[in-house]
């Protein structure tokens, strides 16, 4: 099935060019030119992935991500002029799965846009199944559910963005593994090289942030300095 984009560009020329890019990789590409129109298409109609322009003439494509990540989960690549650390961190904590500053190769946007795609679907093949580890009670107090590819708290499913999703999944599934920041990269995003160490720092504080908000007393995931992080088990049961 052909995997739907939304491209929200307010630049025609560039526009033009992602639209072209995206659809000679035979992805069906939508433009939107202002973030009101954005937000609406993504409320009428179903989108696998939204490319979004930061410089909007009407709202910011960061107050757009925001207000999405109100009701939808779907990744969002920025694209923006600006270059900064501080924008690139506050992009992700709002829920941003990539970060693409202009002037870019509108290919590396495509192949961008597919491996995210590739990583938002269900893993193909299949293995022997192997015993699970004893739950802790972090397990016992998070549950996933692949079919949905969603993680609750409590039975308060998480909104969680696609990178927020596939690192808390990793701490869920090895409760007391350290994972290093950049494990946490390799697991979570497509190109790990393509954003840095501070970026797990930022997911890992919106996943705390939107755990405390489904269960104020629950604090699953460890700091270790120096080390990275982990999903705590010393509650562990057999």
């Amino acid at each position: 099935m052909q995997r739907r984009v939304l491209v929200v560009e307010d630049e025609p020329s560039i526009a033009e060019t992602i639209l072209y890019a995206l659809r000679t990789e035979h992805f069906e590409a939508v433009h939107k030119e202002t973030g009101t129109e954005a937000l609406e298409a993504l409320r009428a109609e179903v989108f696998d992935c939204v490319v979004l322009d930061v410089g909007l003439p009407d709202i910011s494509g960061f107050d757009v991500c925001r207000q999405l990540r109100l009701h939808s989960s779907v990744p969002v690549i920025f694209l923006t002029a600006r270059d900064g650390e501080l924008d690139r961190v506050l992009g992700l904590e709002l829920g941003g799965d990539d970060y693409v500053p202009k002037p870019f190769s509108p290919r590396e946007l495509a192949a961008r846009v597919r491996a995210i795609l590739r990583r938002s679907l269900p893993a193909s093949g299949g293995t022997a199944p192997v015993e699970p580890p004893p739950a802790s009670a972090a397990q016992q107090s998070l549950s996933h559910d692949d079919r949905r590819k969603v993680i609750s708290c409590r039975g308060t499913v998480l909104d969680l963005s696609r990178n927020e999703y596939h690192l808390l999944l990793a701490l869920l599934q090895n409760p007391g593994r350290v994972f290093t920041r950049e494990q946490l990269l390799a697991h979570a995003w497509p190109d790990p090289g393509a954003v840095t160490d501070r970026t797990v720092d930022a997911h890992i504080r919106s996943v705390r942030a939107k755990i405390r908000d489904a269960a104020p007393d629950f604090d699953p995931i460890e700091t270790r300095r120096g080390l990275g992080y982990a999903l705590k088990e010393e509650d562990a049961r057999l």
